[in-house]
């Protein structure tokens, strides 16, 4: 059985591990096919290529926090070129969004819960390659003020309305095919602690998802029971899409598994997956 991960982050984003240690646990799993998906930066591809032994399958990919006609999505590109200037003109406009957003933010805690961050943590956050709401979380986990970043993020961060700073959807999944890539609906039935969507919304999400132009479902994830992963992978082969699988791992930011491809961590051959033959 052939082990694999298509949904892992690095501290490039909002994981903890760096690339070598990311691969290192890795290949401390036996994987034989793993992806690199940081949230709207490539800038840990060119470290994992240069470090991934020769007997392992790695696959350069991105995460785009996007929304495409009014609905909020991550979407996922696979095998990109991560030099594309067409890409990286949209990693450095998210950039921006980002650095919008933490200003918003920072300027919440402040007002609505009198926290003034320090010049050593700004810098911190600011020194970031891609700063999410994970990083500021960590900085009042530090701080003593929750006991996780889940928790301090409820607390503190989920009542604070920065406005559209999302990506637009179809302008995300069309840089990603401009890159060479191929787009995929990441969790598509909901990520790390949302509420999973009923079938009869998810089918009238995933029309407008493919009339943007996604290829493919994450399928099996960390957070999905079989029958959920079951219902996704119908969906997709009904509607020619790509099947694709990963954990959302994110080292000590969050409490999955690496390798994790279900609720119940059995273990999944990648011969489920039909995108690998691309």
């Amino acid at each position: 059985m052939a082990k694999f991960d298509l949904h892992l982050h690095s501290n490039n984003s909002d994981g903890s591990d760096t690339p070598q240690e990311l691969l290192n646990k890795v290949l401390g799993a036996h994987m034989e096919i793993y992806a690199l998906t940081d949230h709207d930066t490539v800038a840990g591809i060119s470290i994992m290529r240069s470090i991934v032994p020769p007997d392992v399958k790695f696959i350069p990919g991105i995460e785009l926090t996007s929304k495409a006609k009014g609905i909020k999505c991550h979407i996922l590109g696979y095998n990109i070129d991560e030099n594309n200037s067409t890409l990286l003109e949209l990693i450095e406009k998210g950039k921006q969004l980002r650095k919008r957003k933490l200003e918003t933010r920072i300027k919440y805690l402040k007002d609505a819960w009198g926290i003034e961050l320090t010049k050593e943590e700004l810098d911190w956050l600011k020194s970031r390659k891609s700063v999410v709401k994970t990083h500021l979380a960590n900085v009042l986990v530090n701080r003593g003020l929750a006991n996780d970043n889940i928790e301090a993020m409820k607390k503190y961060l989920d009542d604070c309305q920065t406005g559209n700073t999302r990506f637009d959807g179809e302008e995300a999944i069309n840089t990603i095919k401009i890159s060479g890539g191929i787009p995929v609906w990441a969790h598509p039935l909901g990520g790390e602690g949302e509420e999973h969507l009923e079938k009869e919304e998810f089918l009238s999400r995933l029309k407008t998802m493919i009339n943007c132009g996604i290829q493919g479902l994450e399928c099996y994830y960390s957070r999905y029971n079989n029958s959920e992963i079951e219902f996704l992978k119908d969906c997709a082969n009904k509607n020619g899409l790509y099947i694709t699988g990963g954990s959302d791992y994110h080292g000590k930011n969050k409490t999955v598994i690496l390798g994790q491809l279900n609720i119940n961590r059995t273990p999944v051959d990648s011969k489920e997956l039909n995108i690998l033959s691309q």
